[in-house]
C-alpha cells in the first residue's frame, strides 16, 4: 500500500500559510470530510501450480513390482520371473518389474510400504504375518502334483547317528531364514513342543544353501521343504487325499523306496534328480548338479505336519481392476508350456499350477505365530 501522510501533511501546511497572510475568511460550512485512506491495489490473479499427474500403475513410468522371496537361487528367480513378466504383459498390456528383495522380511516390508503396486509370491507364514500388519490380500495358493499343501523334511547325513527329532538336542541346526515357514517357523514350533532345544543355529540364506550345508557338514540337521517324490509314472507316491485320509503313517512312505537310493543321479540334461525311475521333487533335488550324489549323503530324519502351500498375495491398496487382469492372466499362463520354465520349475517354486485362496486356509500359521510369540525381523 503507498504512504499518503506526507502528502496530506505538506497540503496541512500549505493550507495555513495561505490563511495567515490573507484577509480573514467568511466562515463557511464545514467542507465534507474526505477519506484519507488509500485504494487497495489491484492484484494480478494467479494460477494455482499445477501438479503433475502420477504415472498409471502398470505403465511403462510406473510398473507393476512383482516379487519374489529368495527361497532359491536369485538368478534362476529372476530370469523365470520375466518369463512370466513377459506373458503377463501379453496378455494384459501392463508393465511389470521382477524384484528379488534380500529376505523374506524385506518382501513383506516392500508390499506394506507399496501398498497400491506390489504383488508378491510369499508363503504362508510371511502371508500371515503381511495381512495383519497392513491389510496384504491372498489371491492364489500354489498346487504342486495335486497337492495344496507341502511340509518340513528334517534331514541328516546318511551316515549320522541321529534317528529321532529327540536326538537332535544339542545339535547344531541350518536353516534358511527366520521367516520361512517350512524352513524355520514350523521346525521351531515342533522341536519346542518335542523338548528339543538346538544348539548352534546357523541362517544359510536358502534351502540349497542349506542342503548344501548338511552335505558339507557344516551343520548336524537341516530343515527345508519336502515335496511328495513322483513314481516311474509320473504319480506322487500318495495321494493328498491318502494323507488327509491318515493313511501315510510311516518315515518310509515319504521317502522312495531304499533299494534305489544307491542309483540316484541326475538325468543327462541334468533338470531331474531320478533314482530308478522315481523323481525327487524335494530341496535336495536343487543341488543335484553340484552334488550328483546327494541322495546317497542326505537322507530324511522327519517330516512335519502339512503346510498350507505358497500364496501369490496382493498389496493392501491394489487396484482390484487392474488384480482382476492380472489374476485372468496369471491363470491363463499357468496352463501354458512357458509356465514350467518360470515359477512351475522345479528349480524355482515348483508350482504345477495355482487355485484361489482364501485367508481362513492360513489360521493353522497365525495361531502357531501367536503361540509362539513370534515376530517377523526386518
Amino acid at each position: 500500500m503507498k504512504k499518503v501522510f506526507p502528502l496530506i501533511a505538506l497540503v496541512l501546511v500549505a493550507s495555513l500559510l495561505l490563511g495567515a497572510c490573507g484577509p480573514a475568511a467568511t466562515p463557511t460550512a464545514a467542507p465534507e470530510p474526505t477519506s484519507t485512506t488509500a485504494p487497495e491495489p489491484t492484484m494480478e490473479p494467479t494460477m494455482a501450480p499445477t501438479e503433475e499427474p502420477m504415472p498409471a500403475i502398470g505403465s511403462p513410468e510406473h510398473p507393476i513390482k512383482v516379487l519374489f522371496v529368495p527361497s532359491v537361487d536369485a538368478n534362476i528367480i529372476v530370469t523365470g520371473g520375466e518369463i512370466m513378466a513377459e506373458a503377463l504383459n501379453q496378455a494384459t498390456g501392463l508393465t511389470f518389474e521382477v524384484t528379488v528383495p534380500t529376505s523374506y522380511a524385506a518382501t513383506i516390508e516392500e508390499m506394506c510400504a507399496s501398498p497400491t503396486d506390489t504383488m508378491a509370491f510369499i508363503p504362508g507364514l510371511g502371508y500371515a504375518i503381511a495381512s495383519q500388519l497392513c491389510g496384504v490380500d491372498v489371491a492364489f495358493k500354489a498346487i504342486r502334483y495335486g497337492y495344496p499343501v507341502y511340509w518340513t523334511e528334517y534331514i541328516v547325513a546318511r551316515d549320522s547317528k541321529f534317528q529321532t527329532l529327540a536326538d537332535l538336542q544339542g545339535a547344531s541346526w541350518g536353516y534358511p531364514d527366520q521367516n520361512s515357514t517350512s524352513g524355520y517357523m514350523v521346525p521351531t514350533v515342533e522341536l519346542t513342543a518335542a523338548g528339543v532345544t538346538p544348539g548352534e543355529q546357523i541362517q544359510t540364506g536358502g534351502h540349497n544353501q542349506t542342503v548344501s550345508a548338511v552335505y558339507n557338514g557344516e551343520v548336524d540337521f537341516g530343515t527345508v521343504f519336502y515335496s511328495v517324490p513322483l513314481d516311474p509314472e509320473g504319480k506322487p507316491l500318495f495321494t493328498y487325499d491318502d494323507y488327509v485320509a491318515g493313511k501315510i503313517t510311516s518315515l518310509e512312505q515319504y521317502e522312495i523306496p531304499a533299494e534305489s537310493i544307491p542309483n540316484c543321479a541326475p538325468d543327462a540334461e541334468g533338470k531331474k534328480l531320478l533314482c530308478d525311475g522315481y523323481r525327487v521333487l524335494d530341496a535336495r533335488a536343487n543341488i543335484r548338479t553340484d552334488a550328483p550324489d546327494v541322495m546317497q549323503k542326505v537322507r530324511i530324519l522327519a517330516v512335519s505336519q502339512a503346510i498350507p502351500n505358497d500364496t501369490l498375495s496382493f498389496g493392501p491398496e491394489f487396484p482390484a481392476d487392474l488384480r482382476a487382469q492380472v489374476e485372468a492372466a496369471l491363470l491363463a499362463f499357468a496352463e501354458t508350456d512357458a509356465w514350467k520354465e518360470s515359477i512351475g520349475s522345479n528349480d524355482f517354486y515348483g508350482w504345477t499350477g495355482i487355485a484361489p485362496a482364501t485367508d481362513a486356509e492360513f489360521d493353522f500359521v497365525r495361531a502357531m505365530v501367536e503361540a509362539t510369540g513370534y515376530t517377523i525381523e526386518p
